[in-house]
Order: C-alpha cells, then structure tokens, then sequence
C-alpha cells in the first residue's frame, strides 16, 4: 500500500494560525509577519505522527499546555521555546524538544524548515513508568544526530513500505520511544517491587499466546499483573535480557517453524513476525539457528 501524506499549503498568517494551532497547541499570537506562508505535510506511523513544515513565516505567539511530545529537528531558519523561565533558542542542525506537555509556553520563529514528531503520554509509557524529561537538548550532538537518522529511516523507508503492518509499526514505536529516551535527559518512577519468578512465567505465558498480535510491554505486564518497570527487572533478574527482546525470540521461533513449513517468502515471513528489514531478520535468525532463512525455505521445500 502506498502511503499517502497530508498537505496543506496557506498563504496568509492567520490560516497558518489554524494549521498551527490545530496540529500542536492553542495558540495565540501576539506579532506576526501578515504575508506570511507555510506548508504543513503530515503522515502516521501508528501512533506516531511525522510533520514536515516550512515557509515564508515569522510570528511571536503564547502557547497553552501541549498535550503531546513534539520532537523536532530544524534545518534552517530560527525557532525559540521558552517555558519554566528558560529560553530555548534552536539553531540549524539541532535536534530538540519543544515544551513538555502540561506546561505552558511561549514560541517564535522565522522561515523555519523542520521535521517534527508527534506521540501522547501513553505511547511512551508503553516503554517506560513516569517519564519525566530533565532538559529539552540531547545528551550529545552524536546521540541527537543518531535520533535525527533514525526518525529519517522511519518516515522515510518504514512508513511508505511497512505503514499498514502492524507488528513492524509496533516495534518502530518502540524503537521511535526508546531512541529518544536515550537521546534526552529524563528519569523514570523508582518501582521496588519485587520480581518474582511468577512474573516471568505469565508474561512469558502471555507472550506465547499473543506472539502474533501488536502487544506492548505494557500489555505483558498487565498480564503478569505488574508494573512494567517490574516486569523489566523480573526478566533482567531470572533470564539476563528484557520483555521484548524475549518477545523477538517467540516470534523469531514463530517465524522458523513458517520457514520450516515453507509459509511464504523470506521476506513475507520476515515482515509477518515484525521484521521491516530482511537483512536484520537474516541476521537473528543465522545467530539463533546457524543457517539463514532462505536455507531453511529451501531443506523444506
């Protein structure tokens, strides 16, 4: 299926207001550039939303809390955030996040060209309990470039190619959720409860049942009746790795037994079992089974 992105183009400030205002937060503007214009493209990942603006425009506007977490990247032109009684000022090349959601702002720019990534609340705790970012800046320039590549990978290859599989759209959220996590500064709810071996064996439990549906690790853990960062230590604890990365290893083991039974193609396994690249999915499954894919296919054909 071909993905299709929204577009909207307007040629006047008050029509960018609407765009605007719409697509992040209530706005209100307090100067702007009347002959202002902008184009607004916009696409879904899941959950996950990928604009892309730029134009003629410049405006100083107040901002009501955001619900959501906008991350972006600028590639010319100016922006500046200011919440908390900090002024954030974005410079071409930088990666960044806007304002964390329930906060009140104020914003400004001129003839910005950005990419922007939009996701809730939940979707990030998905991944992680009680989320809470400490800076708005990456760790490093290395990690914020890191992000920048792999929303570019995402948006570009992912999103056109794999949009309407399910399990490649969850785990790219992940993916999406826990690059960012390690790109910014934040901490996460201290969770002491004790993890238990019953915890692993429902999980895994569940995990076996659902392999073939989009679960989350917030899922597994409400099915092992924990919270996720418990779940995160039960595995860490009795098995040495983590829920999903368990999780890969029943769908890898889903995805040889369609190898074995000739399933379909390479590739149609591969993405079945959530695998947007062919050559990682080879990868896993050499490292597990000591042959490729195509081997397999082809001893049971």
């Amino acid at each position: 299926m071909q993905h299709v992105e929204a577009v909207v183009e307007v040629t006047d400030l008050d029509a960018a207001h609407e765009v605007l205002t719409t697509a992040y937060a209530k706005l209100r503007f307090s100067s702007g550039d009347r002959g202002s214009s902008l184009r607004f493209a916009s696409g879904s990942l899941g959950p996950v939303r990928f604009d892309r603006l730029s134009g003629h425009i410049g405006f100083e506007a107040a901002g009501e809390p955001m619900g959501d977490y906008i991350f972006g990247h600028l590639t010319s032109g100016r922006i500046r955030y200011s919440s908390d009684g900090e002024d954030r000022f974005v410079s071409p090349g930088e990666v960044f996040l806007s304002v964390p959601p329930g906060r009140p702002f104020t914003a400004g720019t001129q003839d910005p060209r950005a990419s922007m990534v939009v996701f809730t609340q939940a979707v990030m705790d998905e991944v992680a309990d009680g989320v809470r970012f400490a800076g708005c800046r990456p760790l490093s320039s290395r990690a914020g470039a890191a992000w920048k590549s792999m929303c570019t990978h995402l948006h570009d290859e992912v999103l056109p190619t794999f949009g309407d599989n399910p399990l490649v759209v969850a785990n790219a959220t992940r993916l999406l959720v826990s690059t960012t996590l390690a790109t910014f500064p934040h901490s996460t709810l201290d969770d002491t409860a004790e993890a238990q071996p019953q915890t692993v064996r429902r999980a895994i439990a569940f995990m076996e049942a659902n392999a073939a549906r989009d679960i989350t690790a917030g899922d597994i853990a409400r099915a092992a009746r924990v919270s996720i960062r418990a779940l995160q230590l039960a595995f860490r604890r009795h098995l040495d790795t983590t829920p999903m990365a368990y999780l890969r290893s029943v769908r890898l083991s889903c995805a040889h037994e369609d190898l074995r039974a000739a399933n379909g193609t390479v590739t149609a396994i591969a993405a079945r079992w959530g695998y947007a690249r062919p050559s990682v999915f080879a990868a896993h499954y050499r490292t597990a089974y000591g042959r490729s894919p195509s081997q397999t296919l082809r001893f049971s054909s």
